[in-house]
């Protein structure tokens, strides 16, 4: 009798425990089953979270021709790549970038502004000659130069302009640059003996110029010519237009001009062509002096079309951030170099007010 109790309490107690297993398996379950169906909503929330890139077919970019065309496709052809990378971190998948170079600085004016590229790097007197259409999202910061006296004879006594490579400027300055011919080397001799030039003096030189919206090339020259000689540009009996600084350099060299006008640093830029492809035999240092110099001119500028399809405020704001980035890079300070650029920042419309100061000055003369 004792026996058959026994047996019926173990009986009794197995089913307990095995009713209580199946309960907590049954748990365990449905908590892994609730779990699972957490981590799939979440994982599914993150990605609705996310949103996707925006396409770009192509997104044209245009350069000023102040180097030699070629030379300016050849160093840019690896900012395709950097820009692409960097877009796509930012929002925007672009399939390809064009580069090209204007004929001249107001055709990439006039392409930003009917909308046929999307980004310039233009100079702020370009830029101003054509904000109905652009709008500036960056300007360039570049390396101080060991010249920087508004005396054109402290140049030639310091040469060679070197660039700084401690000190950011965010200005430059136009130089009016006399050459080997025996014009130009007469008006040199009277800078650097102290005496001052007369009109006279720089109307009997043949100039080479640039194009009338090019601010080293054409306005701030105008100005120094107003400062000194209550003259332009215009004014003068021989003037000729070059066909970006390269040909400036060449045609100097060639002694078919005796003064060209160019950015502060442009001999630097034309230091081996001097010798090599213009067929000089003494170095550019030797061979040319500066008998002017003008007032600061706010650095050149990255803007974009108002009018391209492309174009809204998320890519401004993209190609803002992706210009400053790459110029964080080895690569990118290489590529921008060709413009004497080191780096970037972001810019307003009104850091160029001093621009259109002149040009309007301008407007009144003619």
């Amino acid at each position: 009798m004792k026996h058959k109790l026994w047996v019926m309490v173990s009986l009794i107690f197995m089913a307990f425990l095995i009713v209580g297993c199946a309960d907590t398996e049954d748990e365990t379950t449905a908590a892994d089953n609730d779990d699972s169906q957490e981590t799939s909503e979440s994982e599914n929330e993150a990605t609705e979270s996310e949103p996707e890139n925006e396409t770009i077919e192509t997104l044209n970019v245009s350069f000023v021709p102040s180097r030699d065309p070629d030379e300016i496709v050849t160093a840019t052809e690896p900012l395709k790549d950097l820009l692409i990378d960097e877009l796509a971190d930012l929002g925007f998948d672009v399939d390809d970038v064009e580069i090209n170079v204007g004929t001249t600085y107001e055709a990439v004016g006039e392409a930003l502004s009917s909308g046929t590229t999307d980004v310039g790097l233009i100079p702020g007197g370009t830029y101003v000659l054509y904000d109905d259409g652009a709008e500036v999202i960056l300007t360039s910061t570049r390396a101080a130069l060991s010249n920087d006296s508004e005396d054109p004879a402290d140049w030639n006594e310091n040469k060679p302009t070197e660039g700084l490579s401690d000190e950011q400027a965010t200005y430059y300055r136009s130089i009016m640059i006399a050459g080997p011919t025996e014009k130009g080397q007469e008006l040199a001799e009277k800078v650097n003996n102290g005496e001052e030039l007369t009109w006279d003096d720089v109307n009997s030189a043949r100039w080479s110029v640039q194009s009338t919206s090019s601010s080293a090339g054409y306005i701030y020259p105008t100005l120094w010519l107003q400062d000194h000689f209550d003259m332009s540009i215009t004014d003068l009996d021989q003037s000729t237009q070059a066909n970006g600084y390269g040909d400036a350099f060449a045609q100097l060299a060639a002694e078919q001009s005796d003064i060209i006008v160019a950015y502060a640093d442009a001999r630097r830029d034309n230091d081996e062509n001097w010798t090599g492809d213009f067929g000089r035999d003494d170095s550019i240092w030797d061979e040319t002096n500066v008998i002017g110099v003008t007032q600061p001119i706010y650095n050149d500028t990255i803007s974009v079309s108002k009018n391209a399809d492309v174009m809204n405020d998320d890519l401004k704001n993209a190609l803002q951030e992706a210009f400053i980035n790459i110029a964080d890079t080895d690569e990118g300070k290489e590529v921008i170099s060709i413009y004497s650029h080191e780096g970037y920042q972001e810019a307003e419309s009104e850091d160029y007010d001093g621009e259109r100061d002149a040009q309007e000055f301008l407007r009144n003369l003619n």
